[in-house]
């Protein structure tokens, strides 16, 4: 997992152990790293986190961060210049990684105690998930002794409104959906009407995720939003697709608005980029991460998780 920037951080870290003394400006009692070597390090760093899928905004922000931070850096005498790098390294992460980490738990509890049903949103692109993602969230729901009810507001295809129904049969938890082609919205509303009705705690709509440039798809989202009115909109993303995921997110973002973001497939993630981009930018907390396809393999996103895995300290 995130072997790509694990490689290239390592790499930034080497190079300085073989720099010779000489781009070293020293003092009587300490001694920082030329500016100059600096910038040709960090040159190297920009270019390998643009490889392992990082959005250029987070790549030229840690690449400033790091950079005003060795240059301030003064190190003692004897120092290793290399460990100064690389906690400059991870302070930098960890002040992209600050903040993303979203309480699910908290927000469906506060959510619930002023209304009644809560409408839970899910958006993305086909293919990244989102139906399994949507079923894997009903559980953990069924599993701290919530009710739920799931919308089969795909009707694009029938494929979709087939898989969210097996997901319901075998999780015990009501479906609603009409036939392939009918109004996305009004199975929405007619999830959110028998929710009312049988006094059930949350409303999961499933919808269409076409390409997120299509633009009758952008208008159905919008029109599913302002008949269910959710309470959360909830993108759902691949950490295999890198900086696509990170594009759709800003489209969804920009067109209907999203409050947080799953996702999806991070254990099989080789490069990192998506999961380290996609929360700093679209300024969403991440709530969880997919690690398998079990409804049990959702994991709440942890900054520090994420952290240990960057650097070495485990692989798993």
């Amino acid at each position: 997992m995130f072997q790509t920037l694990r490689e290239a951080f390592s790499r930034i870290v080497q190079r300085v152990k073989e720099t010779d003394d000489n781009v070293f400006t020293e003092s009587r009692i300490s001694k920082r790293i030329d500016p100059g070597v600096i910038e040709e390090i960090l040159s190297d760093l920009e270019m390998d986190l643009l490889s392992a899928d990082v959005a250029l905004p987070v790549a030229e922000k840690i690449k400033k961060d790091v950079s005003e931070d060795l240059q301030e850096r003064r190190l003692k005498l004897g120092a290793d210049p290399s460990q100064a790098v690389l906690m400059s390294l991870r302070e930098a992460i960890a002040r992209v990684l600050k903040g993303q980490a979203g309480d699910f738990d908290e927000s469906v509890r506060r959510l619930l105690s002023e209304k009644k049903p809560v409408v839970i949103m899910f958006v993305g692109v086909n293919g990244t998930g989102k139906t399994t993602t949507i079923a894997k969230v009903a559980y953990r729901l069924k599993q701290n002794q919530y009710t739920c009810v799931l919308a089969a507001a795909d009707t694009f295809r029938a494929g979709a409104i087939e898989q969210i129904t097996l997901h319901g049969e075998r999780l015990g938890v009501r479906v609603i959906k009409q036939r392939p082609g009918a109004d996305p919205a009004a199975v929405a509303y007619d999830a959110i009407e028998h929710a009312k009705a049988k006094h059930i705690d949350f409303v999961l709509i499933d919808t269409a995720g076409r390409m997120q440039t299509n633009i009758n798809l952008m208008e159905e989202m919008k029109k599913i939003k302002r008949v269910a009115k959710p309470d959360m909109i909830i993108f759902v993303g691949d950490a295999l697709t890198g900086n696509d995921a990170v594009e759709q997110a800003l489209s969804f973002e920009k067109e209907i608005g999203i409050d947080g973001v799953i996702l999806c497939k991070i254990d099989a993630d080789a490069k990192g980029g998506c999961a380290l981009s996609i929360a700093y930018t679209i300024n969403k907390p991440i709530f969880f991460v997919g690690v398998g396809q079990e409804y049990r393999n959702l994991a709440k996103f942890n900054p520090e998780w994420m952290m240990k895995r960057l650097f070495s300290e485990t692989s798993e």
